[in-house]
């Protein structure tokens, strides 16, 4: 079975067999379908075996910060292979094939982990996307009147609480994505950010597109302050918010011409906050024209 799904503006395929369980974890891209035909970027389709991998040629190891993983990536046939492995272990979770174009990929997973498929599939989303003006980020967005505000930051560093006083303090917020939005640029230049299929630990999954109004930087601090950021510090903080793989060269150059653009049409802020009320009223009062 083939399904057909667009993100951003970006066409994308999934091929599976038709009793695959993992269709059931697919949820989360209904609200993205688009019919099991059209012109795509990619197509990622699932091995039901694993074939002989021993002529790879090892190119470079990338660790990981969440949950103890890490990518390695070798050449084979022509071809790259990036494997997913968790520290301390040997046998990867999960492969992925993909010609050099990142137009074809092949997933096989060790076990039929939903986690581990989104991971790849977001994964070859960000790597076909990379030279098209897009980045897949790690942010929680607000849409409000017609905008959006993107919130980066660490880890634990109050994303998704932000955005929960923003709906629960500004009348008419809503949440269009709370862990990995798109921002890309549209065809008219405006810099826009849509929701996705991938949403981390909250089901907010809206095929929605609005222009960006501000992205803020979010800091835990003892006190509400916030300030606009340079353009050196702007391009920081989103350097260190997208995903993507700068070991190859023309990814590097296509995530840094997108980032240079955004940076140089969006305003930035850093918002050193408290969980409360106040901050989010600071930041709507600040950010919002």
């Amino acid at each position: 079975m083939k399904r057909v799904y667009q993100v951003a503006g970006h066409k994308f395929a999934l091929e599976m067999p038709n009793d695959s369980s993992l269709w059931k974890e697919m949820r989360s891209y209904a609200p993205f379908f688009v019919g099991n035909e059209g012109n795509c970027l990619f197509t990622v389709s699932l091995l039901q075996d694993l074939f002989d991998i021993s002529e790879k040629r090892f190119v470079r190891v990338d660790e990981g910060e969440s949950d103890g993983l890490y990518f390695e990536l070798s050449e084979l046939n022509g071809e790259w292979l990036f494997v997913m492995l968790k520290h301390g272990e040997d046998v990867p979770l999960v492969y992925l094939f993909s010609d050099k174009a990142f137009t074809e990929g092949r997933i096989y997973l060790k076990d039929h982990s939903p986690y581990l498929m989104h991971t790849m599939l977001m994964l070859m989303f960000s790597l076909a996307t990379a030279g098209r003006n897009t980045l897949l980020m790690h942010a929680s967005v607000i849409a409000y009147e017609g905008k959006g505000y993107m919130f980066l930051g660490r880890s634990g560093a109050g994303k998704s609480t932000h955005s929960q006083l923003w709906i629960d303090n500004i009348p008419g917020s809503e949440l269009l994505n709370d862990d990995n939005p798109v921002v890309f640029i549209g065809q008219t230049g405006e810099i826009c950010v849509s929701g996705t299929p991938w949403s981390g630990k909250t089901p907010c999954y809206r095929d929605v597109i609005v222009p960006i109004g501000g992205i803020v930087s979010i800091r835990q601090a003892k006190e509400n302050k916030i300030q606009r950021m340079t353009l050196p510090e702007a391009y920081a903080i989103l350097y260190a918010s997208y995903s993507g793989y700068h070991a190859l060269r023309r990814l590097a150059d296509g995530y840094h011409a997108t980032s240079e653009r955004i940076v140089t049409s969006v305003p930035f802020y850093l918002l050193n906050c408290l969980a409360d009320p106040d901050a989010a009223i600071l930041c709507h009062n600040t950010v919002v024209n």
